[in-house]
C-alpha cells in the first residue's frame, strides 16, 4: 500500500470518527492499526491521556515496547499520579528485561491503587 494512501486511511475523518476507528482496531486486536490511528490522535492533542494511553497499550501488545515506554513516560511526566500507566510502564520495563526499574513503577502503582503490603 502507498504510505501517503496508507496514511489518508488513518487520518480521515473527524477525531471523535478515529477515536472510535481506533478503539475497534484495538478490539479486533489488530494493535498495530490501532496505534496507526492513535499516533495522529496523539499528535493533535498531545495533553490527552486517554489517546496516549490506549497508544501506549497498541504499543505494548504490538511488542513496540520502546515506543510503548515512551508514551508512558510522557503521561507519568505529566501525571506522576496516574496509576494505570505506572503500572504498564512497570510490566513494559519488565518485557525489556528491566526489573530494577520496572519494580519502582510496580510499586508507586500498587500504592496509588491502595495495594499496601499487610505486615
Amino acid at each position: 500500500m502507498d504510505t501517503t494512501y496508507e496514511r489518508a486511511y488513518y487520518d480521515q475523518g473527524t477525531a471523535a470518527e478515529r477515536w472510535a476507528r481506533a478503539q475497534l482496531f484495538f478490539d479486533a486486536r489488530d494493535y498495530a492499526g490501532a496505534a496507526q490511528v492513535l499516533a495522529g490522535l496523539v499528535e493533535e492533542a498531545p495533553e490527552q491521556t486517554g489517546p496516549r494511553l490506549l497508544l501506549a497499550r497498541a504499543y505494548y501488545h504490538s511488542a513496540q515496547l520502546r515506543r510503548a515506554e515512551a508514551e508512558l513516560r510522557e503521561i507519568v511526566e505529566r501525571d506522576p499520579v496516574e496509576h494505570y500507566a505506572r503500572l504498564m510502564l512497570g510490566r513494559t520495563l519488565q518485557r525489556q528485561a528491566r526489573h530494577e526499574e520496572a519494580e519502582t513503577h510496580l510499586r508507586i502503582a500498587s500504592a496509588l491503587a491502595g495495594d499496601f503490603p499487610e505486615e
